[in-house]
């Protein structure tokens, strides 16, 4: 049966960001139930992350924000407290990526967040909590990525999968579940003999220096990877894509080197070849199903504690600094009971 309750009114700690103002920087502050504006289902939040938006937003930086100020995190790992879902109950630990939260809607970084229950997802037994925000959207993404490898038809004998920006969240992730899966995994990485050990770990069989990939290059050279799993952009993918296999597929779901897409149409009229738009965000339900239930059996538990580490919610605006810079390495998990 559904739960339902009055709302708290009990203040509680939340940070606050707002759009395209740098000057005005995040802070933490407190909110209450009523601040949370509308959904079905209150959750009293666990865990969140600082994932690459995250940090735009507690910076100031514009694109992420919709409605200013808000909440940010995109993420948010925790325990239902009320619903009037016929789906769930209060107790249920639950999970939610994307939709709208800490763009459009108030999202994680705080200790009480309120959402739609039809974007949930229960938090699989064989992860808990923490492990689930270790997860977080980057794993999730991850799987979206290796998921339309696999159903582009590139198997584990058809060559080498280049993985961009490997020792962020998703590459990192994207590294472990690929190598699981019994594909040869070169990484790119701008900080290959800092994060050699780490990548080799994880499952990469080859390491490469993003600058190999990250100037302009021709519209075709020599066809090495069968697959792409990008999160960088530019020239980056371009040279990646120019790379590919007859019939290979390139997957795209960042943008840390820029936004632009500087290639020509050769090779994918000469080889045949796929740029796959992986969106996080606006995924359907029984994809993100799909996604977590693959998660939860293709990603050895051993990787997740290897690429993650926790910080206290207070701690959310130092460590936006640090991704921004490119100083962060796998995934960072926020406390926000800490």
């Amino acid at each position: 049966m559904a739960s339902t309750t009055e709302p708290n009114e009990t203040p509680f700690r939340a940070w606050w960001a707002e759009n395209d103002n740098p000057s005005r920087p995040s802070h933490l502050g407190t909110a209450t139930e009523s601040d949370l504006g509308d959904g079905d289902t209150t959750i009293a939040v666990h865990y969140s992350g600082v994932n690459y938006k995250d940090a735009m937003a507690l910076a100031g930086q514009p694109g992420i924000i919709k409605n200013s100020p808000l909440i940010p995190g995109i993420d948010l790992v925790g325990e239902i407290t009320s619903t009037t879902s016929p789906d769930y109950r209060a107790g249920d630990l639950v999970l939610l990526n994307g939709t709208g939260i800490g763009e459009k809607r108030h999202g994680g970084l705080a200790e009480r967040a309120r959402v739609d229950a039809r974007h949930l997802v229960r938090v699989p037994g064989s992860l808990g909590e923490r492990r689930a925000a270790a997860i977080g959207t980057a794993g999730y993404t991850a799987m979206l990525s290796v998921l339309a490898v696999e159903r582009h038809g590139v198997t584990a004998t058809d060559g080498e999968i280049l993985v961009t920006g490997a020792a962020g969240g998703v590459g990192s992730i994207a590294i472990a579940l690929l190598a699981r899966l019994g594909y040869t995994v070169t990484a790119s990485t701008g900080r290959a003999d800092e994060h050699a050990e780490y990548l080799t770990q994880l499952g990469a069989a080859t390491i490469i220096d993003r600058a190999e990939l990250s100037d302009a290059g021709k519209p075709l050279v020599s066809q090495r990877w069968a697959g792409v799993v990008d999160a960088v952009g530019s020239h980056t993918l371009a040279n990646a894509i120019a790379g590919l296999k007859y019939g290979g597929i390139a997957t795209a779901c960042g943008l840390a080197q820029g936004s632009d897409l500087p290639l020509t149409v050769m090779p994918f009229i000469l080889r045949g070849v796929t740029l796959a738009g992986i969106n996080s965000v606006e995924t359907p339900q029984p994809l993100r199903q799909e996604a977590w239930n693959r998660l939860a059996v293709d990603l050895d538990p051993r990787h997740v504690d290897a690429i993650s580490h926790t910080i206290p919610l207070a701690e959310a605006r130092k460590t936006a600094d640090d991704v921004l810079a490119g100083r962060v390495r796998g995934r960072t998990i926020v406390d926000v009971t800490a």
